[in-house]
C-alpha cells in the first residue's frame, strides 16, 4: 500500500448515538452464540459493533438450514442484529493487517475461537496490547485460558454435561436432558458483556485495557448456585426435579382442567394463602405440611392432593384466584404465547427491525431498561460483508487500496 494510501484511525461518523455505551467501537470475531449474544447487548446498549466474519462463508449460524426467513438463517438474523458487518480473511496477511490497524482505535475486540486460535494467526492479546494498550481483550471459550481443559473446544451441550447441569434437568429416574435454551451459551454472552461493560469504565478511568474472559463451563456452573449449596452442605449431589424446587413446596408446575400452571409457594404466607385458595384450612395443622422441611418430606403426598383439587377447573380460574389472593402464580405458555402475550409487548420485548433485503422482521428485545439513556434496536444483522467497504473507508482506506483487498481476497 502507497504512502498516499495509508488507511488513519476509524471515525465515529457511524457510531451509535443512544444507549449507556454510546461511543464504545467494538470489533466481534465471534460466531454462532456465545459471542454474538455478547456484542449484541453491548450493540443495544449503544456500542458500535462491527461484526468481523470469516472469510469464506462468514458466521457459521449462516449455514443453519432451518429454521429460514426467506432463505436466510433466522439464528443468524436473531443474533445478530443492531451490527454492521464486514468479511475479513485472516489467513490472508492484507486480511491480518487490515484487523491489526482497525485495533488501533477500538475500544474492544470480542472472539470465541479456541484458546490460542488467535495467539496463532499472531493477533493475540499480547501483540494486539502492543498496538493498542488500551484495548480490552474479551474471550470466550469452551474451558476458558487455563487449567488443564484450556485447549479444548466446546459447545453448549458438552458444558451443560460438564457442568451438572443434565444431572439436574428433567424427572428423576429418566435419562440425562440438556436445557431447552442454549442455557451455557446465552449466560457467557452475557457475563462477557458484563466483564466488558466494567473493564470499559477501569479503561475510562486509567486509560488501561485488559483481558476479559469467561467459558461455557464457567457460566454452565454459575447456574448450579443451589444445588451447589446443598453439595457443599451435605457432600452429596442432588438429582433431577422436574418443575419441582430443591428447597421449597409447594413450588412446581401443576395441571389443570385444560393445561398446566406454576405455584410459587416459596415461603410460609404463600404457603397459608395457597390453603386458603384450595380450601383446605385443614393442611395447616396436618404434621405432614405445617413447615416447609415438612413439605419437602411428604412432597409427592402434597403433590397428588393439590393435583386432584386444580384438576377441577381450568388455568384461567385458578390463575385468577391466586391472583387476588396475592400468591405468585402464571401460566405455562408455549413460546409463542409468551411472545405474544401483552405483558411481553408492553416490555418491547418483541421488535420490528427492517432487512435491507428482507423487509420487516421481528425479534426479542434488550432486556434491559434503562430511564436517561434508552437502549435502541434500529439495525437488522448484517448480510455478509455488506458495510465491508463502508467500514474501509471510515479508516481511510482510499478506494484503490480497497480495490486491492477484494482482489486479494481479503475483504468481501
Amino acid at each position: 500500500m502507497s504512502a498516499d494510501t495509508t488507511p488513519q484511525s476509524g471515525s465515529t461518523e457511524h457510531a451509535r448515538k443512544t444507549g449507556p455505551l454510546a461511543g464504545m467501537r467494538v470489533l466481534e470475531l465471534a460466531q454462532i452464540m456465545a459471542g454474538p449474544t455478547c456484542g449484541m447487548l453491548l450493540a443495544d446498549m449503544g456500542a458500535d459493533v462491527i461484526k468481523i466474519e470469516k472469510l469464506p462463508g462468514g458466521d457459521d449460524s449462516r449455514g443453519y438450514r432451518e429454521p429460514r426467513l426467506r432463505g436466510v438463517s433466522a439464528p443468524y438474523l436473531v443474533m445478530n442484529r443492531n451490527k454492521r458487518g464486514m468479511a475479513l480473511n485472516l489467513k490472508t496477511e492484507e486480511g491480518k493487517a487490515v484487523l491489526r490497524h482497525m485495533v488501533k482505535s477500538a475500544d474492544v475486540l470480542l472472539e470465541n475461537y479456541r484458546h490460542d486460535t488467535l495467539e496463532k494467526m499472531g493477533l493475540g492479546y499480547e501483540a494486539l496490547k502492543a498496538i493498542n494498550p488500551g484495548l480490552i481483550y474479551a474471550a470466550i471459550s469452551g474451558y476458558g485460558r487455563t487449567g488443564p481443559y484450556r485447549d479444548k473446544g466446546g459447545f453448549d451441550l458438552i458444558a451443560q454435561g460438564f457442568a451438572g447441569l443434565m444431572s439436574i434437568t428433567g424427572e428423576p429416574d429418566r435419562p440425562p436432558v440438556k436445557t431447552g435454551n442454549s442455557v451455557a451459551d446465552i449466560c457467557a454472552g452475557i457475563l462477557a458483556a458484563t466483564g466488558v461493560s466494567a473493564a470499559y469504565a477501569h479503561k475510562l478511568k486509567t486509560g488501561e485495557g485488559q483481558i476479559v474472559e469467561t467459558s461455557l463451563m464457567d457460566a454452565a456452573l454459575q447456574q448450579t448456585f443451589w444445588q451447589a449449596a446443598s453439595y457443599f452442605a451435605t457432600g452429596e449431589s442432588p438429582g433431577p426435579t422436574g418443575s419441582a424446587h430443591l428447597l421449597s413446596a409447594p413450588y412446581q408446575a401443576f395441571q389443570t382442567a385444560d393445561g398446566w400452571i406454576n405455584i410459587g409457594g416459596a415461603n410460609q404466607s404463600n404457603w397459608e394463602r395457597i390453603v386458603g385458595v384450595l380450601g383446605e384450612p385443614q393442611w395447616l395443622q396436618d404434621p405432614r405440611f405445617e413447615t416447609n422441611t415438612a413439605r419437602m418430606e411428604n412432597l409427592s403426598a402434597l403433590t397428588a392432593l393439590m393435583s386432584a383439587l386444580l384438576a377441577a377447573h381450568d388455568s384461567a380460574y385458578w390463575l385468577a384466584q391466586f391472583d387476588a389472593a396475592g400468591v405468585p402464580a402464571g401460566p405455562v405458555h408455549t413460546i409463542g404465547q409468551a411472545l405474544s402475550h401483552p405483558q411481553t409487548l408492553a416490555r418491547g420485548m418483541v421488535v420490528e427491525v427492517d432487512h435491507p433485503s428482507l423487509g420487516p422482521m421481528q425479534a426479542v428485545g434488550c432486556p434491559i431498561h434503562f430511564s436517561e439513556t434508552p437502549t435502541q434496536i434500529d439495525r437488522a444483522a448484517p448480510d455478509l460483508g455488506q458495510h465491508t467497504r463502508e467500514v474501509l473507508q471510515e479508516y481511510g482506506y482510499t478506494e484503490a487500496a480497497i480495490a486491492d483487498l477484494f482482489t486479494a481476497g481479503a475483504v468481501a
